[in-house]
């Protein structure tokens, strides 16, 4: 794996169409993007090349990196699942608020934070690291076809599932393709107003509510998150509104997830969504009839667990991106009542070394305390060196001083990076400890969706508002382009 200048090579893209003067039209989104000589398409990933479609990010990822499965939205399959998360560049849509804006939007993606990846050489890492779900993710897997299908394939031949993170601006054929390959989708319908994605999205709503049928005709395994932008999609309305859809299009099993905005990209002025309205929304949606509905990116709340609905035993208890199945047998039932709990669960594994003590040579030692929302990290480590060595990590606790230390083993020259998340209220923060030669950096995460691409020690800012990188506004960046300099 090494990073790229990913803008230099392409290979032929599937879902084309060849038209008359050299020009091509890319059937992946509702766009159909025709395209002349040389250009590309609305995504920036996509173009015309000799009069044919091409991708340009095929293999073309940010870090990949060990998360869990409720990072994704996901809380009915196999919770606290280690997934493999695999984020690329370009996007079929510009959401006004989007979280992950500096890989989504094209041109603003630095060569620095591409790498480049081969469908076997993804599917033998998390072979190695003991990790069962490849999770496409990030800035939206759609832009990423050619691979997402490619990689899919091998992971199921390797025994391993696949889910597919995505706010699903996708044609029919596109997830016909995908849907013998990926076990689980997570949607985002943003809203169930036209007029609402047509001025933050820049996209249209159709398309992505029949993509959610097609997909639960298919038998996939479906959850649907709504992110709640304040004073503009947290109200009761909207919520009554994604609720009956629910209803009437999909079913009651379905798990629903109302998430928090936080401040960013072109929405910095503003609040993030007050958690009470979060909270009135989950409350309209199971009055309605739904029968699992969520908050996402909310912390010390009783709403991201999973209670029984027959006797109201906990099942599920989730904590941040953290989660312990305390009232679940192996089928998905209640273990108390047996009611079904409408969960698909994989065999229990276990890959972690943990070890008491903390060897005498590791010399570097990190840390880093939660403060303000930010309660998780991303942990990107590099072995510089040409043989294995060994990371430690181990989460620290206001009442305790005695965590045992998690072990992850490097082969030389492997790179690595990994999510922790905050476990439980009376935790501080983590510190990991290596050799010098095994060279970490630490990057303070947001919320489940965002991707930091600024490492805290790179940061010349902190903020409890909107996370790093910010978005550096219209006339700044045209003055930058023009040779000048400005403040926005």
């Amino acid at each position: 794996m090494t990073a790229t200048a990913w803008k230099e090579s392409w290979r032929p893209a599937r879902l084309e169409e060849v038209l008359p003067g050299g020009l091509v039209k890319c059937h992946l989104s509702p766009r159909n993007c025709t395209i002349q000589e040389g250009k590309n398409g609305f995504c920036g990933v996509r173009g015309n090349r000799g009069g044919r479609l091409v991708t340009m990010n095929y293999g073309k990822s940010v870090h990949i990196t060990e998360e869990t499965i409720e990072t994704e939205a996901v809380n009915h399959f196999s919770p606290g699942e280690r997934i493999l998360s695999l984020g690329n560049i370009g996007c079929m849509l510009n959401c006004s608020y989007c979280h992950n804006w500096k890989t989504s939007q094209s041109r603003f993606v630095e060569d620095k934070d591409v790498f480049q990846y081969t469908s076997e050489g993804i599917v033998k890492f998390a072979l190695r690291h003991g990790i069962r779900c490849l999770s496409w993710t990030y800035n939206d897997p759609v832009v990423w076809h050619e691979f997402v299908r490619d990689t899919s394939r091998l992971a199921h031949e390797a025994g391993l599932i696949n889910l597919y993170k995505s706010a699903f601006f996708i044609s029919p054929e596109a997830i016909d393709e995908l849907i013998p390959h990926i076990d689980i989708f997570s949607v985002s319908v943003k809203s169930i107003d036209p007029v609402y994605y047509r001025k933050y999205t820049s996209g249209w709503l159709q398309p992505v509510l029949d993509g959610c049928k097609q997909v639960l005709r298919s038998g996939r395994h479906l959850e649907v998150s709504n992110l709640m932008i304040t004073d503009i999609s947290d109200g009761e309305e909207a919520a009554k509104s994604i609720a009956d859809w629910h209803l009437r299009e999909l079913n009651s099993t379905v798990p629903l997830h109302f998430v928090r905005f936080h401040p960013d990209y072109k929405m910095r002025d503003t609040i993030r969504t007050p958690i009470p309205r979060l909270e009135r929304a989950r409350e309209i949606a199971m009055e309605m009839g739904v029968e699992h509905v969520y908050l996402g990116n909310v912390y010390n709340t009783p709403f991201t667990n999973t209670y029984c609905g027959g006797c109201n035993e906990l099942l599920v208890h989730r904590y941040g991106l953290n989660a312990t199945t305390p009232g679940l047998d192996a089928a998905g039932h209640c273990s108390k009542c047996g009611k079904d709990a409408h969960f698909r669960l994989m065999p229990k594994s276990s890959h972690s070394q943990t070890v008491t003590d903390l060897p005498a040579d590791r010399d570097y030692v990190r840390s880093l305390d939660w403060h303000g929302d930010i309660r998780a990290a991303h942990v990107q480590i590099h072995n510089s060196g040409d043989r294995p060595e060994k990371l430690y990590y181990r989460r620290r606790f206001a009442d305790s001083d005695s965590q045992l230390w998690r072990v992850l083993t490097l082969d030389g020259g492997e790179r690595y990076r990994f999510a922790v998340a905050q476990s439980a209220p009376n935790e501080l923060g983590f510190e990991v400890a290596s050799v010098s030669k095994v060279k970490t950096h630490l990057h303070e995460l947001y919320d489940r969706a965002h991707f930091p691409t600024i490492a805290v020690e790179d940061a010349h800012a902190e903020t409890d508002v909107s996370p790093l990188p910010m978005y550096p506004g219209r006339q700044l960046l045209a003055r930058a382009a023009s040779g000048g300099c400005a403040a926005d």
